[in-house]
């Protein structure tokens, strides 16, 4: 079985390839570039491996939420590959990516939580232990007062919303954990293990209906402009 994954949610371009039993992993930090690299940095991976992108048995995407523009760039392209080759897609939540990254064995209760701009957070919850992960709370889109409201103690934060709210973080809760910045961003091997999982599940993404994570739903929305006749002089 041969898995491509990818999220494009962040600043970093997360790509994951599984074959066969061997996992390649690749994180580049792409900035504004990331239209002009991705292509291209997914013909590196496959050729790094020994393979052409109609040997891929599945896709799989970061849905985000996160960057607005890195989101679409990146399933736009995951989904035209997999249309276009005509193979199974699958769709995960940047938040379920990152959670893994927890890595515990005891069960606990895991927040990752992403900079959503505006003095806003991305979050969800998450019970986690000895590999198992169970989303215990929706995806949100939380003021900093409403964020806090929902770490508790003994609970392990991450993601790069902790560069804004970590030390009101730290002064809201007590014995709350708070996870370094390499635990910030989405690892392709989390990709890979979660798309595993669904394919497991037998629960494939249809490439037409497939949506990403926005969560600001009203950004997102093409407004129409009035538009008036010009005067003749």
């Amino acid at each position: 079985m041969k898995i491509l994954g990818i999220d494009t949610s962040t600043k970093f371009l997360c790509i994951g390839l599984y074959n066969n039993g061997k996992l390649y992993e690749y994180n580049l930090e792409v900035s504004r570039q990331l239209s002009s690299l991705l292509t291209l940095t997914i013909k590196r991976v496959l050729d790094a491996a020994g393979l052409q992108i109609n040997e891929i048995d599945y896709f799989a995407c970061g849905l985000g939420p996160g960057s607005f523009t890195g989101v679409r760039i990146g399933l736009a392209s995951i989904k035209g590959f997999a249309w276009v080759l005509k193979k199974p897609l699958l769709g995960i939540s940047t938040l379920d990516i990152l959670a893994k990254n927890a890595n515990v064995e005891e069960a606990i209760t895991v927040i990752p939580a992403i900079d959503a701009k505006r003095n806003l957070v991305y979050c969800s919850g998450y019970r986690i232990g000895k590999n198992n992960l169970k989303r215990i709370m929706p995806y949100m889109l939380l003021s900093e007062n409403e964020f806090l409201k929902k770490v508790k103690p003994k609970n392990v934060i991450l993601g790069d919303a902790l560069n804004l709210y970590k030390e009101n973080i730290l002064k809201s809760v007590k014995r709350v954990t708070v996870l370094d910045k390499d635990y910030w961003y989405p690892q392709a091997r989390h990709i890979i293990a979660l798309a595993q999982e669904l394919i497991k599940n037998k629960k494939i993404n249809n490439s037409y209906n497939i949506k990403p994570v926005y969560l600001y739903p009203k950004e997102c929305q093409i407004k129409k402009c009035r538009v008036f006749p010009s005067s003749n002089n």
